[in-house]
């Protein structure tokens, strides 16, 4: 067998080999690195886009049926064991006020590390991975006295669409939520 290597062929001016099998990204690394560029997940619940620091998302993942636990609050799905890890699963759209989501095999679970927990988020659908400079998260107003707005980082415009940042540390309590299943199993 030979190989069909082209002979005579020169390498292109400015190609890097070093750069072989890496993805290349039109984002500059050095200005994430020193914090004037933020990188966030964004998905969507009902109408609405939310983003969440990529830092914290350790993975996506296909809604798959949870193990329901006793004496918790309505968002709390259940759990589910991931790689030996129980991980609480929260339904974003009913921890807004807008009613359990009718999962299907089509929504999509984000999971995320919050300080030392690791723990799920049921939303629609992922929408992109969006990278921005800090000076252009908004500051959110105070119009209405919605009950997500509490959870609510800041506001970017990408494109047409409106993208609400979660902080996602203000959206459970999870160490309540420990209390309270513990009671429950006592």
């Amino acid at each position: 067998m030979t190989d069909d290597v082209a002979e005579g062929q020169q390498v292109p001016a400015g190609f890097d080999p070093r750069l072989l099998g890496k993805a290349q990204s039109d984002v500059d690394e050095q200005d994430v690195q020193r914090g004037k560029l933020v990188q966030y997940v964004s998905f969507k619940v009902d109408d609405s886009e939310y983003g969440i620091d990529i830092m914290a998302v350790r993975e996506i993942q296909g809604w798959v049926t949870v193990t329901t636990l006793p004496n918790t609050p309505e968002y709390v799905r259940g759990v589910l064991n991931l790689r030996g890890t129980i991980v609480p699963i929260f339904d974003l759209r009913c921890r807004f006020g807008n009613g359990l989501t009718d999962a299907t095999p089509l929504h999509v679970v984000i999971i995320v590390a919050v300080g030392e927990r690791i723990m799920g988020l049921l939303v629609d659908a992922v929408s992109d991975i969006l990278t921005i400079g800090t000076e252009e998260i908004l500051p959110v107003p105070e119009i209405e006295a919605r009950s997500d707005q509490r959870f609510l980082n800041g506001l970017i415009t990408v494109q047409d669409r409106m993208v609400a940042l979660l902080q996602i540390e203000k959206l459970f309590d999870i160490d309540e939520l420990v209390a309270r299943v513990g009671a429950a199993a006592e």
